[in-house]
């Protein structure tokens, strides 16, 4: 019983922490939509930290935004759709997971629900956040993509650790 009662808060806590990123993207997209005009330019953190409200049809970076409508819908909906369904069932499943890998895995799931979510609803991804810092300069991303960002430090983290302390036979 102690057993069942363990998995079952686990996959709580996975789903919540998944549910947790995917709740902020989306509250933070929704403001940016009804209180941001496009391409307007709000500063935050003098010019170093803006807000600037833009569409992205394609993906990271606007990648893929020129290819032909099925093929997009191919590799920015259906196949993210697979991965992310993949990841959530072995989050879900695999008992003997680190902690860091899974949280890790769980924001990258969140983050690219959030931005699904979006893409498969609107038929774009809304971007607001660009950081420029004079030789460092992002692109315009959103929280979503800071949660896959931060996931995959986690989940690489989480695998240089685990390579560099040997196993024990």
């Amino acid at each position: 019983m102690k057993m069942i009662t363990g998995k079952i808060l686990r996959r709580v806590l996975v789903l919540s922490l998944v549910l947790f990123n995917i709740g902020c993207d989306q509250v933070t997209k929704s403001i940016v939509r009804k209180h941001v005009d496009y391409n307007e330019n709000i500063k935050i953190i003098s010019n170093n930290f803006t807000l600037t409200k833009v569409e992205n049809s394609g993906a990271f970076l606007s990648s893929g935004e020129a290819l032909p409508v099925p093929v997009k819908f191919v590799l920015l909906s259906l196949l993210p759709l697979f991965v992310l369904g993949f990841g959530i069932y072995y989050i879900l499943s695999k008992t003997e997971l680190d902690r860091l890998l899974i949280v890790g895995v769980s924001f990258v799931i969140g983050g690219g629900i959030g931005n699904l979510y979006d893409r498969l609803l609107y038929g774009s991804v809304t971007d607001f956040l660009h950081i420029d810092f004079g030789i460092f300069q992002t692109g315009v991303f959103n929280i979503a993509d800071v949660s896959i960002m931060i996931g995959m430090l986690m989940i690489l983290t989480h695998l240089y650790f685990k390579r560099a302390t040997p196993e024990l036979a």
